[in-house]
C-alpha cells in the first residue's frame, strides 16, 4: 500500500503563508492522482486541490482560487501545498490522498490511500 505523510502545517497570522508536503512510500506521480482534502472541527472533509499527472492539470475548489497551489516532484517523490493569503477560515486538519486513478475527482471516497494529516491554524 501506498503511505503518505504529511508535513509542514502550523500556527500562522491572517494573510501569511505555509507549504505543506507529502512524502510518498512509493513514485505516485506517474500512476496515480494526488489531492489535498481538510476538515475543520464540527466540519465535513472537504476538497481543496488535486493534480493529475495524466494530463498535467491542477484543479481546485473555488475558495483557495489564486492563493494555493498544488505542484509535485517526482524526483523527491513528494507533492506539495503552497499557501498564500491564508484566512482563520482556512483553519483545519490537512490530509493528503492518493487515487489509483490518474485523473483526480473531488470526492473523498474515491481516493484510496490517506496520510494522517497535518494541523493548519490560521489566526485573525
Amino acid at each position: 500500500q501506498v503511505q503518505l505523510v504529511e508535513s509542514g502545517g502550523g500556527l500562522v497570522q491572517a494573510g501569511g503563508s505555509l507549504r505543506l508536503s507529502c512524502a510518498a512510500s512509493e513514485r505516485t506521480f506517474t500512476n496515480y492522482a494526488m489531492g489535498w482534502f481538510r476538515q475543520a472541527p464540527g466540519k465535513e472533509r472537504e476538497f481543496v486541490a488535486a493534480i493529475s499527472w495524466y494530463d498535467s492539470n491542477t484543479y481546485y475548489q473555488d475558495s483557495v482560487k489564486g492563493r494555493f497551489t498544488i505542484s509535485g516532484d517526482n524526483a523527491k517523490n513528494t507533492v506539495y501545498l503552497q499557501m498564500n493569503s491564508l484566512k482563520p477560515e482556512d483553519t483545519a486538519v490537512y490530509y493528503c490522498a492518493a487515487r489509483l486513478v490518474t485523473i483526480p475527482t473531488p470526492r473523498d471516497t474515491d481516493y484510496n490511500y490517506w496520510g494522517q494529516g497535518t494541523q493548519v491554524t490560521v489566526s485573525s
